[in-house]
């Protein structure tokens, strides 16, 4: 009986769900950058299966290259601050700067002896309606992860809002996150990545209106300081943007001590 209640939750009809986001594909862990540092990622990904006309005003995503800086600063042992810039390359005048967010975020400090680690994401910024149908938006992220010997799992159970534009009177749209990898060796991990945006939390959309992808990734770790994720990702229903490659590099800069 509970089973049948869920399927029914799971195909009744909701709002229509927040175009897709593809300027940054990561699936975050619970651990912050630690105080003093800042990281400094590139998050590099083309779309050779995207939408091919304009849509509620937005441009195509076929054949386009997302580029996003994001600078990352620890403050304290639990709390830091992101800042993301996002830039689309593509032809047919789609290239520019896109917008840009801000992120805080929080976790449970280490000294508590969690379970599992644990952090919670506030995402907020602009976009340009060109390129989302909604120019301000806001994101909330709790963040779960644990690691068991050489098998790593974390769940991003991600809710958005958009704050202003085609959406804004929708409501929150539930848009879940999983990474699961494997340790090869002490510097390669591979796995795979989920993304979904299924409409409103209990009210789902239709399921060729939903979003489905999972990306086969590398994580290699040959240094403390430097961070690299690669994969591809295949989407799942119509409206998901279908074969993207993607990168992410990173590097963590330490503050100094004086002498």
């Amino acid at each position: 009986m509970k089973r049948t209640i869920f399927l029914l939750l799971f195909l009744l009809p909701g709002g229509v769900s927040n175009a897709q986001d593809n300027y940054e594909i990561q699936v975050y862990g619970a651990e912050t950058v630690a105080k003093g540092a800042t990281m400094l990622e590139l998050h590099s990904n083309y779309t050779f299966g995207g939408q091919l006309y304009t849509q509620d005003g937005v441009l195509p995503t076929h054949n386009i290259i997302h580029e996003t800086v994001e600078i990352t600063h620890g403050w304290t042992p639990w709390f830091e601050t992101g800042c993301y810039f996002f830039n689309a390359l593509g032809s047919d005048n789609r290239t520019t700067y896109v917008g840009s967010h801000i992120r805080p975020r929080v976790m449970v400090p280490d000294s508590m002896h969690w379970p599992v680690g644990l952090s919670l994401s506030l995402e907020a910024g602009y976009q340009k309606l060109q390129y989302c149908p909604d120019d301000w938006t806001l994101e909330i992220r709790p963040i779960i992860d644990k690691t068991w010997k050489k098998f790593y799992v974390a769940f991003n159970p991600v809710f958005d809002k958009s704050l202003h534009g085609l959406n804004e009177k929708n409501g929150f749209v539930f848009s879940p996150n999983l990474k699961a990898s494997y340790n090869i060796t002490k510097k390669v991990a591979a796995g795979f990545e989920y993304y979904g945006s299924v409409g409103k939390p209990f009210m789902p959309d239709l399921f060729q209106q939903q979003q489905h992808q999972l990306f086969f990734v590398i994580d290699l770790d040959w240094s403390p300081d430097w961070e690299f994720n690669a994969g591809y990702g295949l989407g799942f229903t119509q409206a998901t943007d279908n074969d993207i490659f993607k990168v992410i590099l990173g590097y963590r800069f330490h503050k100094k001590n004086k002498a």
